[in-house]
């Protein structure tokens, strides 16, 4: 898709003040992708990475890869980049062959420079550059130079500026003249803005601050952080807000059924359109796993710093869609798309969309409001937690039917509200549900219907059907849309539950029958290297001895994200104490990305992933009343802490001759699942609604 949208070596490649600069529309939230990219044009023009720079990804500049997500980068740019170094690289030789009259195998490559054989004479690729014609396409069937047997180990690109305290954030940016303002959001989402008390106001007005209101959007705005900061504090607590009701306090899950859903049946990961077959008759195992509403809880909230020239609107923000926020920008706006510029800057990542997008539009609308002012927008703790969009709560219907102990059918449904409330191209993309201010406004736009995700391995069915050797599959995919709170991606969308129930499943249908988990998987796949996996995985659980004590487990999962992505297998070993707690002891990750491209950076992905994972499984719920979100803080809203973490061995399989495949998502899902089936060899309670805290374990122990 890059490539065709981009076919020109210029699109991905220039050179500027003797560095080779890479292009790309993919953002870098944390998951090195700057590094890797730099590692693909090192390794295809073997110029020294020292040489190599990383454009900053602006609209209008960049190539527009629409979203970072869904572990597409490497597989996207990546491959873009990977074709367009390796065309460079035979078209510079070609061109040095013809002028020196030579064969093109007579010129060599090494640390960036071409060299003939009898002469030591460099001729530099970034100096060679300015002779090749812009319009140069890349050629599709350029081969790559051959893979390293082992895989490298990448420098982490600006890390020492990070350890040190240099590195810039959007929260950090500062210029002349600039202004900071604070949003004042109503208490939850269905309440309005009835009364702006005019002498609270005024007050704010004879200290030098501004208001800017539309409708209920409301803003503190004033040179001095701190103050503003005070005053927004002061004036939340002066409005008066209508409550419509408050949210709905219903039990979500119960809201989670066939009677309420859009209804597709899913085949080789694609929905359908198609009449849904009837469950199973008679299954010989049936369960329903659940997911809460979770949140990203980004470590830092979000912000964004605009500023409005009269004709112009520049941005500068951590989204990870900037053109589809550009465009859904403009439409709420009334302005053209060339009149807004929107740059990538870092801000805390997530993994998904969180309120980066949100803090944009509303920098704009200060911005708009003051021309020529620089104005830097944060967002708090208690605006992040209460407003960014939620992860949608799941549930998965399972039921198995066995031949000979092996699965001879299998239903999975699946029920959620929408993965996919990101700003993007299309009807209604600026709606409320895409950007928080435009519910708000005067001139409120009304929020879009939610619309199933027809794409493969999309939204909620993403990992729904299993890469298990099953020959008759039944998969659902049930969309309930207007639920209790504003929904949209987080890392893995729905393969996170889907992968949990599946694998729990797995789990619960080998000790059933008294036969190995491991041994039952295997015997269900038809991918050797998905067994090569489960081998490796198998032979380092024997080198690790089990925790010893009472109340200890361990649990082992399998999953392949997108059915097309990295092959993770998990073994997690846990302690539960007598209060229910549930303790990591150690866990090993065994993974197969293809061809490893920067080795540090997936192992970072793999291990966080699995730490996520880990969070969601034991900690992370929203909670609330009618009255609004409880999960404020990080007390109200409890993550993975330090002491939570447990040994972590990561255990990587190289395919150098493999194409390189993505892994940003690839661990969370089995990480949970494994934990469950810790759990479950444990104890044997088998919780099948996350999360694990001990008082949902204790009330299951007394249920049994």
């Amino acid at each position: 898709m890059s490539l065709k949208d981009y076919p020109l070596v210029s699109d991905w490649l220039s050179a500027s003040g003797g560095t080779l600069v890479v292009h790309t529309g993919k953002v870098d939230i944390g998951q090195r992708i700057s590094t890797a990219l730099a590692q693909i044009a090192h390794e295809e023009l073997t110029v020294p990475l020292s040489q190599i720079d990383v454009a900053p990804v602006r609209t209008g500049h960049a190539p527009d890869e629409g979203i970072t997500s869904g572990s597409n980068s490497i597989e996207q740019s990546g491959h873009a980049l990977r074709k367009a170094a390796a065309t460079l690289r035979e078209v510079l030789r070609a061109t040095l062959a013809e002028k020196g009259e030579s064969a093109p195998e007579d010129w060599s490559l090494s640390d960036g420079n071409f060299t003939h054989k009898g002469t030591n004479l460099p001729f530099r690729v970034i100096d060679l550059m300015d002779r090749i014609a812009p319009d140069l396409p890349v050629d599709s069937e350029a081969q790559a130079l051959p893979a390293q047997a082992t895989a490298p180990c990448v420098p982490m690109r600006g890390l020492d500026r990070m350890v040190t305290g240099r590195f810039t954030f959007v929260h950090d940016l500062e210029v002349a003249g600039m202004v900071h303002a604070r949003p004042v959001h109503p208490p939850h989402a269905r309440a309005r803005l009835t009364d702006l008390p005019q002498d609270t106001a005024q007050r704010l007005n004879d200290s030098g601050l501004r208001i800017i209101r539309d409708g209920s959007f409301l803003a503190v705005v004033g040179p001095s952080e701190w103050q503003v900061v005070k005053a927004a504090l002061r004036l939340a607590a002066a409005c008066t807000w209508e409550d419509h009701g408050g949210l709905s306090e219903r039990d979500v899950f119960a809201d989670l059924t066939a009677e309420k859903a859009t209804r597709l049946t899913v085949t080789d990961g694609v929905p359908r359109h198609s009449a849904v077959p009837e469950p199973l008759d008679a299954p010989d195992f049936t369960a329903r796993y659940e997911r809460p509403y979770l949140m990203h809880g980004a470590l830092a909230p979000s912000a964004a710093m605009a500023l409005w020239s009269g004709e112009r609107l520049t941005i500068q923000c951590h989204s990870q869609g900037i053109y589809p926020l550009r465009d859904s920008i403009a439409d709420s706006l009334g302005l053209a798309t060339g009149q807004i510029e929107i740059t990538h800057c870092p801000g805390s990542g997530c993994y998904g969309h969180n309120g980066a997008d949100d803090a944009a539009f509303e920098a704009a609308l200060v911005a708009m409001a003051l021309p020529d002012t620089p104005v830097l927008l944060k967002w708090t703790r208690e605006d992040e937690h209460g407003w960014e969009p939620y992860a949608p709560a799941m549930a998965v219907d399972v039921a198995v039917s066995m031949s000979n102990d092996h699965i001879a059918a299998l239903s999975a449904e699946v029920f959620s509200d929408t993965h996919r409330g990101r700003p993007r191209p299309g009807p209604n993309r600026a709606g409320p549900s895409r950007l928080l201010a435009n519910g708000l406004r005067a001139s409120s736009i009304p929020a879009a219907p939610a619309l199933p995700n027809m794409n493969t391995h999309g939204g909620m069915h993403r990992n729904l059907d299993p890469v298990y050797r099953i020959a008759n599959k039944r998969l659902v995919k049930n969309l309930i849309g207007g639920m209790v709170h504003r929904t949209s991606a987080l890392r893995c969308l729905g393969a996170t539950t889907n992968v949990f129930a599946l694998e729990s499943t797995m789990e619960d249908l080998a000790g059933q029958r008294g036969l190995d988990p491991v041994a039952f998987r295997r015997a269900h796949l038809d991918d050797p290297r998905a067994a090569s996996v489960l081998d490796e995985l198998e032979t380092r659980m024997t080198a690790t001895p089990r925790p010893r004590g009472e109340a200890i487990g361990r649990g082992i999962a399998y999953a392949q994200y997108k059915n097309t992505m990295t092959r993770v297998g998990v073994c997690v070993d846990i302690a539960v104490t007598d209060l229910g707690q549930i303790r990591l002891k150690n866990a090993i990750i065994v993974a197969d990305a293809g061809r490893v491209i920067d080795e540090d950076g997936l192992r970072a992905q793999l291990e966080g992933g699995f730490i996520q994972g880990a969070s969601w499984a034991l900690f992370e719920e929203v909670k609330w009343t009618r009255d609004g979100i409880l999960s404020r803080d990080w007390q109200s809203y409890p993550v993975i802490r330090f002491d939570d973490i447990p040994a972590i061995e990561v255990v990587i399989l190289n395919r150098p001759e493999a194409k390189s495949v993505g892994a940003g998502e690839a661990s969370p899902g089995p990480a949970i699942a494994a934990i469950a089936n810790a759990l479950y060899d444990a104890t044997g309670l088998r919780l099948r609604r996350l999360p694990f805290t001990a008082d949902a374990v204790l009330r299951q122990a007394v249920a049994e």
